[in-house]
């Protein structure tokens, strides 16, 4: 029975195919919640968010509070009579939200659960080079991503995914977890799990990764730093400083050699960056210097000369 009305909470492009299965199979969506209009950009035009975009596009109508406590906005809310709030890649709901419908506020979270709570999970995940993680279906309770659980489900992490390719396919997979989620709640038949307490969780924490602490450290193991650059890429970007100036490394891929100097610039000047590591040397394939555009390493190396020796 697909007959319960619904309000989804939601912001970026990640959230956009949960709210699309959802009204291709039928739930009635009354309203969409996301963030006010922003600067986005190098232009910093005012634009919408990616689900705010959708939105328009089936007539449903948005809210876009400021305070998710604001008492206009609780009334906004009520007036929908929602049976069911979905979350999607949203912001913390207050208890006078997420206490609101009467079957719950359920969230979709990009992890396993309890593992790798909070605001950066995809990130985090390949920066500890972990090689599988996954999709939670939960409860929202008092605290952060500890409610129960709802449903569950893996995605292996390949050597070569980095946070974009990651979310793609997660993107998708869970949206076909918030349909499984909601449609046993509306038919009667979810059950929910609670998760482990605080004190019995070891697994890693994913709180939200600011641009700030961005930057490679090349005394890392080529392990290490290689996570971490797929774990920034495509945004908010890993940066390394080259010749006093900032570029974001986007892709590369390691090198079996030994003996560089960690930080170490090594370059034919023509075809090739490699740069050295704790213990051994990552090679760059595509960066992106402050204020341009993308590029590969031999368009990037064609502006730019590197005092750097050339590995033989």
């Amino acid at each position: 029975m697909n007959q319960i009305r619904i309000v989804f909470m939601g912001t970026s492009d990640f959230a956009v195919p949960s709210l699309q299965i959802l009204l291709e199979k039928g739930y009635q969506v009354g309203a969409v919640v996301t963030v006010p209009d922003k600067p986005q950009g190098r232009g910093c035009n005012i634009l919408p968010s990616p689900i705010k975009v959708f939105a328009d596009e089936k007539g449903i109508p948005v809210l876009q509070p400021d305070d998710l406590g604001d008492a206009d906005f609780i009334a906004a809310l009520e007036s929908y009579h929602a049976h069911l709030y979905v979350v999607v890649a949203f912001r913390m709901l207050p208890a006078v939200v997420w206490q609101k419908p009467p079957l719950g506020t359920i969230n979709l979270h990009a992890s396993l659960l309890p593992n790798y709570r909070g605001a950066a999970p995809i990130n985090w995940a390949i920066i500890k080079g972990e090689k599988k993680t996954g999709l939670t279906t939960f409860f929202i309770d008092e605290a952060l991503d500890t409610g129960n659980i709802l449903l569950q489900a893996e995605e292996p992490i390949y050597t070569v995914d980095t946070v974009g390719t990651l979310s793609v396919r997660l993107k998708y997979k869970g949206a076909k977890l918030v349909l499984q989620s909601v449609k046993a709640i509306a038919d009667g038949k979810a059950i929910a799990t609670p998760q482990p307490t605080a004190s019995d969780v070891i697994g890693y924490k994913a709180p939200k990764i600011y641009k700030k602490n961005c930057e490679i450290d090349w005394s890392r193991s080529t392990e290490e730093v290689y996570n971490f650059i797929r774990g920034l890429a495509p945004y908010p970007g890993a940066y390394t400083i080259l010749q006093d100036k900032q570029v974001k490394i986007l892709t590369t891929y390691p090198l079996e050699l030994s003996g560089m100097l960690p930080g170490a610039l090594y370059s034919d000047g023509k075809s090739y960056l490699h740069i050295g590591t704790s213990d051994g040397v990552l090679a760059i394939e595509a960066l992106q210097p402050a204020g341009k555009k993308i590029m590969d390493i031999q368009s990037f190396l064609q502006g730019h000369k590197l005092c750097a020796p050339s590995l033989k």
